[in-house]
């Protein structure tokens, strides 16, 4: 099994969940975990399935609500 890699940083736990949603729809498995930035939480997910929730993060989401991506 691939590990689990960045696929996205949120501003908050609120974020991150809606992006977990995102991919959860998605038919991938994601989980957060809080950054080393204070004000920053990571979605992870695992390394086969990047692009993909790459992919699905933006084309749910308005390119300005995104904080940044890896």
């Amino acid at each position: 099994m691939s590990g689990m890699v960045q696929a996205a940083i949120a501003g908050d736990i609120a974020e991150a969940e809606e992006m977990q949603e995102i991919l959860r729809n998605a038919g991938i498995v994601s989980t957060i975990e809080q950054s080393d930035e204070e004000d920053a939480v990571n979605v992870l997910v695992a390394e086969s399935d990047l692009e993909d929730a790459q992919d699905a993060i933006e084309a749910l989401t308005e390119p300005d609500d995104l904080i940044s991506e890896p």
